[in-house]
């Protein structure tokens, strides 16, 4: 009913910044909570940033608050992850996530529909 295709991952050094993008298909895109996961290698799956329909409510991980950014555009059917400072600990697959259910959950099961994830490493 509704995909979503992450883009905008890549190599960068500590302290440098980096856009991720989900774009999405399928309808009523403004009802959904959307937010960001990353995974690195060999660790579990982590929430970094959620928003909600409107985009006038947001949370973040403790890791990220102050350096990401979650972001959303309707019109474009659009969220993003604005990355700055970043870190090694950094360094993950980031997935965004939908929700229809109206919260702005931290918890992953919560989420029913899932992008296929883009590779973010940061060097030191």
């Amino acid at each position: 009913q509704l995909q979503l295709v992450e883009s905008g991952g890549g190599l960068v050094q500590t302290g440098d910044s980096l856009r991720l993008s989900c774009i999405a298909s399928g309808l009523t895109f403004s009802s959904y909570a959307l937010a960001w996961f990353r995974q690195a290698p060999g660790k579990e799956r982590k929430f970094v940033a959620a928003i909600n329909p409107s985009g006038g409510r947001t949370n973040y991980a403790g890791s990220v608050e102050g350096r990401f950014t979650i972001s959303r555009d309707n019109d474009r059917n659009t969220a993003y992850l604005q990355m700055n400072n970043l870190k090694p600990e950094d360094t993950a697959v980031y997935y965004c996530a939908a929700d229809l259910g109206g919260y702005v959950s931290n918890w992953d099961q919560v989420y029913e529909y899932w992008g296929q994830g883009t590779q973010v490493t940061v060097s030191s």
